[in-house]
């Protein structure tokens, strides 16, 4: 063995003062000849190598296809987690938006009785006793004020409504049978002075099928009203009233 050009102490320690080496580190010979270190070399490089081999699990996943669906995979496991986080926003925001006090709606405005429209009902074409005993069909009239005065002592409306009746507008009375003292209906066509433009018509309905087709429900003193457009469409009826001032803001509807 070489003692490195004789420079180490007597005493075996170190030469330049340098520590010594680890006792369990044996004896260290260095030989003359490098190639003697050949066979630790491979040996080193050998663990070196098992060291950094991967397994073919680690290779086959290294590929790059293999790459791509990791990153598929990825992005996949992400898009879930969207969507639920989108979908508890929208129901929070769902609930806010149902809890959250909307503005005040002002009430429906009430239709009173006498602006009530009962468009959709039209005038039976039915055939009615005149004057002069022969039939009169109810719709030559029109457009009319139809009076059902049945029972009723309605001489001053009849004259109410014929002086408030505008020109071309007739006025219609019908009674089922007029009893004795009866002063409802309408006086005969010649007892009461006729314009052109103005005309009072007083029928017999028989049989009452007027006032049950249309359910104006049975006489009771008061007066049926029938407010009937040209084309036989009621838009107004009422079943009871006493006066004008009931239906006098829709004859100009007539």
């Amino acid at each position: 063995m070489s003692d490195n050009g004789g420079n180490w102490p007597p005493d075996g320690g170190s030469p330049d003062g340098l520590p010594d080496l680890p006792e369990e580190w044996g004896v260290i010979v260095i030989p003359d000849d490098l190639s003697e270190l050949s066979e630790e070399v491979s040996a080193v490089q050998a663990e070196l190598h098992r060291s950094q081999e991967r397994t073919r699990w680690q290779q086959f996943t290294d590929r790059p296809g293999m790459r791509v669906l990791r990153r598929v995979g990825a992005a996949c496991l992400r898009a879930p987690v969207l969507i639920i986080s989108m979908a508890v926003l929208v129901t929070v925001a769902s609930l806010f938006a149902s809890a959250w006090p909307g503005p005040s709606r002002s009430p429906a405005t009430q239709r009173t009785a006498t602006t009530t429209d009962d468009r959709g009902d039209t005038l039976p074409a039915l055939e009615l006793m005149g004057g002069d005993g022969k039939t009169v069909p109810l719709r030559a009239q029109l457009p009319a004020v139809v009076l059902l005065t049945d029972g009723c002592d309605c001489a001053s409306l009849v004259a109410d409504t014929t002086a408030a009746a505008p020109p071309g507008i007739a006025v219609v009375t019908v009674v089922a049978a007029p009893a004795a003292g009866q002063t409802g209906g309408a006086p005969p066509t010649n007892a009461a002075p006729q314009t052109q433009t103005k005309t009072v018509r007083a029928l017999r309905d028989p049989t009452g099928e007027l006032r049950a087709g249309l359910q104006l429900g049975t006489p009771d003193g008061t007066a049926a009203v029938l407010l009937v457009n040209r084309g036989g469409e009621i838009v107004r009826k009422i079943a009871r009233t006493f006066s004008i001032e009931d239906f006098r803001p829709d004859l100009a509807r007539l």
